[in-house]
């Protein structure tokens, strides 16, 4: 793999890039995908979209409908004079890892785009994180700095590390109207201009963290063309945005998913992105429907839970909603496109590759079926050996393209590249067609007396009785057939859980599929475990052992 020449002073990231022999085979097979070698991420996704469409456009719509919309110009103005404050005040270097730590609003985006500026490399992390949870990742990433939203800097105190802290006001409007004290006043001292860094297109702009996993956290480096990539394959070609759209979204900016749904799109699309803290599945359609939202980002739970609050009303303007971050169940696409007229855009992606690389929009969608790669990436479905497989047989995604997995210093970087593919962990089987269909993560695969069982089609099963309103399905060791089938349940309103119930939905799944996919065992919860990203952690599901009802 040869390099540019980097313009990082602090060379942390790319001393810890994997070796040559694990590293990603990368394809730029779109023209658009040719970029120069000097490249600052953060200065073409805004300069470009200001000098095309003027610095006075809606750039951040906050929460409350009350203040201030942030334009163009006043996002490059703050995130500029935030970059003079790093490099004047806190002596950023660039290479310089920077926490960046708060939920979703215009002063986390302004951060993120100062840091980039600067030459740093931002590390987002989402405000539920706990102080040993911080603590291992300013470990990991060994970061020297820190932009910390006041509301939440008690956590990064206790998290003990010996790192500057600066704190912000996430809830101040842009910088020309702050108050005399503190990083506000200090902003504002600053000019509204700054020189960007002019690193190097393979230089890393960002560190990821992965999310719902068990053990030591994995962390994903993505260079600053990896932040246009993901823009101009998955955003361009499928999300197919406007000037005029409005976006909004469930998922925190340190999930990539929720970074290029509520910022990277966005800006690179000239639209206008309205930043929500906090909210429910039920206040999210609110926020739709009284902000004019067009494209919404979100889990599948999330828009199961919206049409069950009765809300299907508020999404019948959206044009784009967009389903990632776990599969999404064909019942639940049918009953929103029933709902409101409108079609999911499922997809696929993961921290690894930034983003999405396989989905359908439109006419393309197959319910059920994930879609097809994204222009710009390759899939395949290998066996163990790396083998593809004929149509209709499961076996391992493996995914090129313009992004790839690039961890930091990790070993594990061995089980997810191999000969150059991305081996994101997912079990797909591909039909004639060229459309994949999700199975499970490679490592769910329930096998019980011999057979295969893919949980989330028992899910599928199971979420289509009008008594579920959530369920997982796992496999639980058991002595007679290696592992057996249990799904967990979480009932709708009114709804009772009992022998009876356990033996109807059992009866469902023998009835729709094939009797030996039925769960043996059901247990009855008031709510799943999810990750702060609202992926369902199926390892604590597992945990609990196969005899409870």
């Amino acid at each position: 793999m040869l390099f540019k020449p980097s313009a990082h002073v602090d060379t942390f990231c790319r001393d810890h890039l994997p070796p040559a022999d694990q590293f990603p085979e990368l394809e730029f097979t779109l023209p658009e995908l040719a970029y120069p070698d000097r490249l600052n991420c953060a200065e073409a996704l805004l300069t470009e979209t200001i000098d095309r469409l003027g610095a006075d456009r809606p750039c951040l719509l906050p929460q409350g409908p009350e203040d201030p919309v942030w334009s163009y110009g006043d996002l490059a103005a703050v995130a500029n004079r935030i970059a003079h404050v790093l490099t004047d005040d806190m002596h950023l270097v660039p290479g310089n890892r920077v926490l960046l730590r708060g939920p979703n609003n215009p002063w986390m985006v302004a951060c993120w785009f100062g840091v980039v500026l600067a030459g740093g490399v931002a590390v987002t992390t989402m405000a539920l994180l706990r102080p040993a949870e911080i603590a291992t990742i300013c470990d990991i990433a060994e970061v020297q700095l820190a932009l910390c939203d006041e509301r939440f800097v008690s956590d990064l105190h206790e998290a003990r590390v010996s790192v500057r802290t600066v704190t912000f006001d996430g809830t101040a409007p842009p910088a020309g109207e702050l108050g005399p004290h503190g990083f506000g006043a200090l902003v504002r001292s600053k000019p509204a201009d700054f020189t960007p860094v002019h690193t190097a297109a393979d230089d890393v702009a960002m560190i990821a963290f992965t999310s719902g996993t068990t053990g030591r956290p994995k962390a994903a480096m993505h260079f600053h063309r990896d932040v246009l990539a993901v823009a101009d394959t998955f955003s361009a070609h499928v999300l197919k945005p406007t000037p005029d759209d409005v976006f909004a979204g469930s998922p925190p900016l340190a999930f990539t998913f929720g970074l290029g749904a509520l910022l990277i799109f966005p800006i690179r699309a000239g639209a206008s992105t309205l930043l929500i803290e906090r909210a429910t599945p039920a206040e999210l359609a609110d926020y739709i429907a009284h902000r004019g939202v067009s494209v919404v980002s979100t889990a599948p739970t999330a828009y199961r839970a919206m049409l069950a609050a009765g809300k299907a009303e508020q999404l019948r303007k959206l044009r784009r909603p967009v389903s990632a971050g776990e599969t999404l169940p064909g019942s639940v696409w049918h009953a929103f496109h029933d709902a409101t007229g409108v079609k999911i855009i499922d997809g696929i992606g993961s921290t690894e590759l930034l983003h999405i690389f396989i989905s359908a929009a439109d006419d393309d969608i197959r319910p059920g079926a994930t879609g097809l790669p994204v222009p710009g990436y390759r899939a395949e479905v290998h066996d163990e050996h790396g083998v593809p497989v004929p149509p209709g047989q499961p076996g391992r995604l493996a995914v090129k393209g313009p992004t790839g997995c690039k961890y930091l210093a990790d070993e594990r970087q061995r089980n997810y590249v191999s000969n150059g593919w991305n081996y994101p962990g997912d079990t797909y089987t591909k039909d004639a067609d060229g459309y994949f269909v999700y199975q499970a993560r490679s490592d769910d695969m329930i096998v019980s007396a011999g057979y295969n069982i893919a949980g989330p089609e028992v899910e599928e099963v199971l979420l289509g009785h009008p008594a579920v309103a959530e369920c997982g399905v796992v496999g639980v060791p058991d002595e007679t057939r290696g592992q057996i089938v249990k799904a967990f349940v979480v009932l709708a309103d009114g709804a009772e859980p009992g022998p009876e119930r356990v033996a109807e939905l059992q009866d469902l799944v023998k009835a729709k599929i094939a009797p030996y996919k039925y769960p043996r065992a059901i247990e009855f919860l008031p709510s799943l475990p999810r990750t702060n990203t609202g992926k369902l952690q199926r390892f604590k599901l597992r945990e609990s052992g196969p005899d409870s009802r």
